[in-house]
């Protein structure tokens, strides 16, 4: 912590948005499950992976890991609709292997 000296109102705030975020969390999970099952449905029956269905994944992954950085304290800028979405991180791999 720095020497600035905190507040009450602030830390209630940043709880408040804080819980906000676990919420908005909880239904990111459910989005990524989906998509995960759609994925492997698809990838059974057509043998081949869904690039829009990936890089969507992506995206929400990385969104996901900015809102547990700010819930937990290690972010201060707050996550999408606060802030832009987020840009990937990394690309995924060009070719998914299966052993």
């Amino acid at each position: 912590m720095n020497s600035k000296a905190l507040s009450r109102k602030k830390i209630a705030i940043r709880l408040l948005y804080t819980i906000l975020f676990l919420i908005v969390f909880k239904i990111i999970k459910i989005i990524i499950q989906v998509s995960v099952i759609f994925q492997y449905g698809y990838l059974l029956i057509l043998k081949t992976y869904n690039n829009p269905i990936r890089n969507f994944s992506n995206k929400v992954s990385v969104y996901a890991y900015r809102v547990l950085r700010y819930a937990t304290l290690n972010e201060n800028e707050k996550p999408f609709p606060f802030d832009n979405f987020p840009k990937e991180i990394e690309l995924p791999d060009r070719e998914v292997f299966f052993e």
